[in-house]
């Protein structure tokens, strides 16, 4: 019997939510003067491995994608990417009690898999009918969970506490992590990962640019998206990213 391979993201994954909890749970003394990110002293040493994993890996090969990929293309894996996306938006929107939202997300998926090719066309929003994107952690912070202290987790980067524990939710939640052979879902998650990235170059640079403290605008941001609304739902923008290209 063929023995089922953990795809090298789920590992790394795995070992930042256990680095994540053991870092939580063992007490290390708080050295941030922000109260929300009390291990700023190990955040900013992720930071600057995640960083340099980006210079040296993530961000030319985005680059060589945004300069060899056309436009449409770019647009239509984007596309594709948020379409499967709106089938855990969905579970989420229920799981907190917005089943308006759930059956937009349901309109989206469908309009788009049937109307779109797939979801290679954004139909739905053409039509009016908005994204507006949920995953677990946001369902827990409308249950009342606190966010807990701000972490950077190894290659995945910003998170909390709370969006850690909710992780394999999001992960499991994710129509691709069923797909096979496995060799298949790992491209399509390494498409993902790069036409992510792909879209952040610009932004990224005039971040750099503009950013006495780049460690302390990424976590702003990256608190500030996951503030509640004041109605009480989750903030529903992709949290600490920054605008899509152009």
């Amino acid at each position: 019997m063929q023995k089922n391979k953990t795809s090298p993201i789920v590992r790394w994954s795995a070992i930042a939510a256990v680095s994540a909890s053991t870092l939580v749970l063992g007490g290390c003394a708080a050295t941030g003067s922000n109260p929300q990110d009390p291990y700023e002293s190990f955040n900013r040493k992720v930071q600057s491995f995640n960083d340099g994993v980006d210079d040296a890996v993530l961000k030319p090969v985005a680059t060589a994608y945004q300069t060899v990929t056309p436009q449409p293309v770019r647009t239509g894996v984007g596309n594709f990417f948020g379409n499967v996306g709106d089938l855990w938006s969905m579970v989420n929107h229920l799981l907190q009690g917005n089943g308006l939202q759930a059956y937009n997300h349901m309109v989206r998926f469908t309009t788009n898999t049937v109307l779109g090719i797939g979801g290679l066309l954004d139909i739905a929003t053409e039509m009016g009918v908005d994204r507006q994107k949920q995953d677990f952690g946001r369902t827990l912070g409308a249950w009342g969970i606190k966010p807990g202290p701000y972490l950077v987790l190894p290659l995945l980067g910003p998170s909390t506490v709370r969006d850690t524990v909710a992780l394999p939710a999001d992960w499991n939640g994710n129509v691709l992590s069923e797909l096979r052979p496995i060799s298949h879902r790992n491209a399509l998650v390494g498409l993902k990962v790069v036409d992510d990235r792909a879209r952040l170059l610009k932004a990224g640079d005039i971040v750099d640019s503009v950013a006495l403290d780049r460690y302390v605008l990424l976590r702003d941001v990256y608190l500030q998206s996951r503030q509640p609304k004041g109605d009480g739902r989750v903030e529903d923008m992709d949290a600490g990213k920054l605008p899509p290209e152009e």
